[in-house]
C-alpha cells in the first residue's frame, strides 16, 4: 500500500487549512480596536477613473499617532475618490481633507461599541473554525475513497483519520487564540 496517498491528502488540508486561518486572521485585522491600523484602510476599494482599485496602491498610509492615520494619495487628483470611499466604508469616520493628505481620527470606542465589536469578531472567528471543519470533511471523503478504491487499508485509513483529527485540533486552536488576543485588544480601554 501507497502511504504517499495519505500524505498528500493531509497535505493538501493542512495547507488549506493554514490558509482558512490566514483568511480569518485578515478578517480579524478589519475590525477597529480605536487604533488606527494601516490593515484598516488598505484593501478599501477606491474608483479610480472607472476602476476599482485597493487604497493601498493609490496612497500612502501612515499612523503617527495610535488614534491618527495620515493617507497620501500618490495622485493628488484621487483625493476626493478616496475621501469618498472612506466615508462610504463601514469604518464610521469622517475624514478631514485638507487638499494635500486626508487625515482620520479614531475615537475612542464606547463600552457598547467594544461589546459589539467582540461579537463581530466571535462570529468571524465561527466562520474560520467552520472552514477548517469542512476542509475536514472534504479530507476524510478523500481518504475513505482512498481505502474504497483499494490504495490504503483500513488501519492506514484510520491512522490517517486520527492524524486529520488533531490537525483539525491545531488549526481550530489557532483561531481561538487569535480570538483571545483580539477580544483583549478589543475589550482594553
Amino acid at each position: 500500500m501507497d502511504e504517499s496517498f495519505v500524505e498528500a491528502v493531509l497535505d493538501d488540508c493542512r495547507e488549506k487549512m493554514a490558509k482558512a486561518v490566514g483568511h480569518t486572521q485578515s478578517d480579524f485585522g478589519g475590525v477597529r480596536t480605536g487604533r488606527a491600523a494601516p490593515v484598516l484602510v488598505e484593501k478599501l476599494r477606491v474608483d479610480y477613473y472607472g476602476t476599482e482599485v485597493p487604497l493601498q496602491q493609490l496612497a500612502g498610509i501612515q499612523v503617527p499617532e495610535a488614534r491618527l492615520m495620515v493617507i497620501t494619495p500618490y495622485d493628488k487628483s484621487s483625493l476626493k475618490t478616496i475621501e469618498k470611499a472612506i466615508q462610504q466604508s463601514d469604518l464610521g469616520i469622517n475624514p478631514s481633507n485638507d487638499g494635500t493628505v486626508i487625515r482620520l481620527v479614531f475615537p475612542m470606542l464606547t463600552e457598547q461599541r467594544r461589546k459589539e465589536l467582540v461579537k463581530v469578531v466571535h462570529h468571524k472567528a465561527e466562520d474560520g473554525r467552520v472552514a477548517v471543519r469542512n476542509l475536514r470533511r472534504s479530507a476524510r471523503k478523500d481518504l475513505e475513497s482512498l481505502e474504497k478504491d483499494g490504495d490504503i487499508s483500513s488501519d492506514e485509513l484510520d491512522r490517517a483519520e486520527k492524524d486529520l483529527e488533531k490537525l483539525t485540533h491545531e488549526y481550530v486552536a489557532e483561531i481561538e487564540r487569535m480570538l483571545e488576543n483580539k477580544e483583549k485588544e478589543l475589550l482594553s480601554v
